[in-house]
């Protein structure tokens, strides 16, 4: 019998990891492509701050072809019709599902999911309400391996950005920040675990503060009381 074909909507974190390898465990679907939004300017992955090379060594270690949507502008105009477009070719491909690593974001799945049915396609969420902390535990437990990429100012300071996560990271995480960062806390980047075959190279550049310029973007579920984020650059070795 053969298997649905997908898309996977492919971060480059941990959650996205972790998803990913449930859903090829799982065997379910075809995971035909990663599919990832580049800002074009700094060819970085959008909000992580994750270099493209990075991201393509990723992929290589993963083994699946890698989509990119290239974005510019920063609005959800200029992301939803590069990304329909995306979409239709992938359609035309015989593929109709895009799996998502989201956990319990209600707007954020509501707004895919919209998206989705314009092009007669449907959202997978194999994570979906499942608790986060036993979440981040697990993943850790299969030996996966993350760093913080991305850091919201309105939740953490510049200490955590940078850092690996952890059972000690985790346990002193503040009591309103999200195990998972699902409300847009952290960000991270995954380079070694039984998802890849070779482990990810890299090392740790400079910290820079970035702060909010336009709040338009549909990954980012940062409140009014975000001012900017911190970013920790990742070297390819």
């Amino acid at each position: 019998m053969n298997k649905p074909k997908a898309i996977f909507c492919w971060s480059g974190g941990k959650d996205s990891a972790y998803c990913l390898h449930k859903v090829l465990s799982e065997r379910l679907y075809e995971v035909c492509y990663l599919l990832t939004t580049i800002n074009d300017k700094y060819k970085r992955i959008s909000m992580h701050g994750v270099r493209e090379q990075l991201l393509e060594r990723q992929a290589w270690a993963i083994g699946i072809d890698l989509l990119k949507v290239s974005v510019s502008e920063g609005t959800n105009n200029e992301y939803e019709k590069k990304m329909e477009i995306i979409l239709l070719k992938a359609r035309a491909e015989g593929i109709r599902h895009v799996i998502y690593g989201d956990i319990f974001l209600e707007d954020l799945r509501v707004y895919r999911e919209k998206n989705l049915e314009k092009v007669q396609m449907h959202g997978v969420f194999p994570l979906w309400k499942l608790d986060t902390k036993w979440l981040v535990n697990d993943f850790l437990a299969k030996g996966f391996k993350t760093v913080t990429c991305c850091i919201n100012d309105e939740y953490l300071n510049e200490e955590w950005v940078g850092r690996e996560i952890n059972t000690a990271f985790v346990n002193q995480l503040p009591v309103a920040v999200d195990p998972c960062g699902e409300n847009g806390e952290f960000h991270t980047f995954c380079y070694e675990g039984p998802l890849f075959k070779k482990k990810i190279m890299f090392s740790t550049g400079e910290k820079v503060y970035k702060p909010i310029e336009v709040k338009t973007d549909h990954v980012c579920a940062s409140s009014s009381n975000t001012k900017g984020f911190w970013f920790c650059d990742l070297i390819p070795k």
